[in-house]
């Protein structure tokens, strides 16, 4: 049986309410249901029950050693539609000081941030598959400052990102 997608994710976090407020502004994320120290969050446009659980362990949880000490998750990436929309959430969560990269991997436009309790995540658009080309796929081995302006002018700020790729053409 193949896995066709990642459903959700679940996150353990030190105060549940301060991390939905924290997806709430960031990524527009609402609550779909809620109980006492844990939270189940759906991404607008979503069809799935829930996308993020936070689960609340406390104030006194230290961070995670995942990647300096040991083992673990090192971020979540999620998509976006258009390069317009990147360009949205990389101002907003500038503005929050939360943004702590942005990377072109040639095929992805990635931010990657860091919510209050310094886990790290992604949000990226991708190129459709039709407009990966040669020059694209030999960029591939090298990564690069982002710079959205640049995808925006080569590719367009509304193209549908991900088709053929992630999303069905």
């Amino acid at each position: 049986m193949p896995v066709q997608r990642l459903n959700h994710a679940v996150l353990y976090v030190r105060d549940v309410e301060r991390s939905v407020a924290f997806y709430r502004e960031a990524l527009g994320f609402e609550v779909v249901m809620g109980m006492r120290g844990a939270a189940f969050l759906q991404a607008a446009g979503s069809n799935n029950d829930h996308d993020l659980g936070l689960f609340e362990i406390g104030a006194g949880a230290g961070p995670s050693p995942a990647g300096r000490t040991s083992v673990g998750l090192y971020h979540l990436a999620w998509e976006v539609d258009t390069l317009d929309e990147l360009e949205r959430v990389a101002a907003r969560l500038s503005e929050m000081g939360a943004l702590v990269g942005a990377s072109d991997h040639s095929t992805t436009k990635a931010l990657y941030a860091q919510d209050p309790d310094g886990l790290e995540f992604e949000v990226s658009w991708l190129v459709p598959a039709a407009l990966i080309d040669d020059e694209v796929l030999a960029a591939r081995s090298s990564v690069r400052p982002l710079d959205i302006a640049a995808a925006k002018q080569r590719y367009g700020g509304q193209t549908r990102g991900g088709v053929g790729v992630s999303v069905p053409a």
